[in-house]
């Protein structure tokens, strides 16, 4: 007769790959299933997969301080390549590493913003590889603030409501870059208008704005109707309508002379379904290069202001994905945390020692959520999913952003209705709830946001005399934003 615990080691070896992975990652335990966490990654990778293909064109593009290109070559095409397989690459093995170790729904890629910021700002003054330099020496120190524990108290010292208009702002946020991206919403081409306007003088043009269209009235019509897999669903109609429209009326890009054209990629079946990957810019940095180039008051600056940006926009991020999801404890703070910054911080190094720039979490998880993820098993199919495109180009370049970005728009929505948590009666908090929540949108920054809601309640908690409530680290955190604020004239004084 066997014993007890070999039935039970018996039992155990028994169970099916579904439901060891249901076990591993709490899928029936957050409320969800296979299907949706599948689904869920697909959704975030469709939604944010455009990194892979715009991350090359803002730094394989531009020469830095010695006329160079990302790789240290003079072939901008070369350079684009290698940016596009390394962002892949980084990116997928950080997301796969979120959920696997922090099991949440959130991915993780080149930042966008920062991208710019490097390639514009600090590569120019320096070699590309002092530029990723800086980008490790900051992953680095946000690392040690996580594991001194500093990161996260921060994060526990951020009242309830604001974090909510966090939440609240990356909703209008994402629903801003949706149609945007779309060119549903636009800068006018000329001086002295409006800062943005519908279409292109006012009026929709282009068959790509048609596509969007269609795509947000059957991904709200799918959603409404509850139908299961609506956000996949939409994306996935929208983009066989932008590959049909192009096929037959050859749009071609968007350009000054063809406003009406597709957003970033043109949706239409590649000639070579398969491309070699060339990973010769894994490791290319150099630690303390941009130290001598700049001096050391300048680079410190330089690593102060890409460290603010990182470290509030996770925060901000990870606090709507976990609203999103209903995964926030009663203080808004999501499960395994720690885990979440400590990921994050790797994230932003390794990105930086991959030469593609510091990674970042993506408010477009919020899309996968949206479809029903709940855990990191959809971070793995995202992450999978990243890795996949390496090889298989498609995968990318199909999906235009106008089949993709009316995710976004019904998501922020979603975010948005977490507005009636903030007591507007409340001056001391909706003062600051509303400057964050319409400064991530206006400022096209979350960091913004949270900078001026940050500020504005030490502020307001101060000219009403209640200045002890304010946490001990919220008066640190308000001056570092202050600084942050005046990193522009304070480089300027300084040079």
């Amino acid at each position: 007769m066997s014993s007890p615990e070999a039935a039970t080691a018996r039992s155990g070896s028994a169970k099916s790959p579904g439901h060891r992975l249901d076990s591993f990652f709490k899928i029936s335990e957050r409320g969800s299933t296979l299907g949706r966490e599948l689904r869920g990654g697909l959704v975030t990778f469709f939604t944010m997969a455009y990194i892979v293909v715009l991350n090359p064109l803002i730094i394989g593009t531009v020469k830095d301080g010695t006329g160079q290109y990302v790789g240290g070559g003079t072939d901008p095409v070369a350079a684009i390549a290698k940016v596009a397989v390394a962002t892949a690459l980084v990116a997928g093995v950080v997301t796969i590493l979120m959920g696997v170790v922090a099991n949440f729904p959130l991915a993780l890629a080149t930042g966008l913003g920062l991208n710019a910021f490097i390639a514009f700002s600090v590569a120019t003054k320096m070699t590309w590889a002092d530029a990723m330099g800086l980008v490790v020496i900051e992953g680095i120190i946000i690392l040690v603030l996580v594991l001194t524990g500093f990161r996260r108290a921060v994060f526990e010292a951020v009242p309830l409501q604001l974090k909510i208009a966090i939440s609240v702002g990356i909703g209008l946020f994402i629903a801003f870059i949706g149609v945007i991206d779309a060119g549903f919403v636009r800068r006018p081409a000329a001086a002295g208008g409006p800062p943005v306007e519908l279409g292109v003088g006012g009026n929709l043009r282009g068959w790509p704005v048609l596509v969007f269209v269609v795509g947000l009235i059957l991904v709200i019509t799918l959603y409404a109707r509850k139908v299961k897999g609506a956000i996949l669903i939409g994306i996935l109609a929208a983009t066989v309508l932008a590959i049909v429209v192009e096929a037959i009326f050859d749009v071609g890009g968007r350009t000054n002379d063809n406003p009406g054209g597709w957003g970033l990629s043109v949706p239409k079946l590649p000639d070579n379904w398969f491309t070699k990957p060339n990973l010769d810019t894994i490791g290319e940095f150099n630690l303390f290069g941009s130290f001598d180039k700049v001096g050391v008051v300048s680079a410190v600056l330089l690593i102060f202001t890409l460290m603010l940006a990182d470290f509030f926009d996770t925060m901000g991020t990870m606090t709507a994905i976990g609203a999103e999801a209903g995964l926030l404890d009663e203080d808004g703070t999501p499960p395994n945390a720690q885990r979440i910054l400590i990921v994050d911080s790797i994230a932003a190094a390794a990105g930086g020692a991959a030469s593609v720039s510091s990674n970042t979490s993506y408010i477009e998880s919020a899309s996968g959520v949206g479809e029903g993820a709940r855990t990191g098993l959809a971070s793995v199919v995202t992450g999978v999913c990243f890795l996949i495109s390496m090889v298989v180009a498609p995968l990318v370049t199909l999906v235009p952003y106008e089949a993709a970005t009316p995710a976004l728009v019904l998501v922020g929505f979603l975010m948005m209705t977490q507005v009636k948590g903030i007591d507007f009666d409340d001056l001391e908090v909706a003062i600051p709830a509303f400057l964050t929540i319409i400064l991530m949108p206006f400022t096209y920054s979350i960091s913004a946001g949270i900078g001026a809601g940050f500020v504005s309640y030490v502020l307001l908690k101060v000219v009403r005399g209640k200045a002890r409530q304010i946490h001990p680290l919220m008066w640190v955190v308000s001056g570092l934003f202050v600084i942050y604020f005046a990193i522009g004239p304070l480089g300027d004084w300084l040079t």
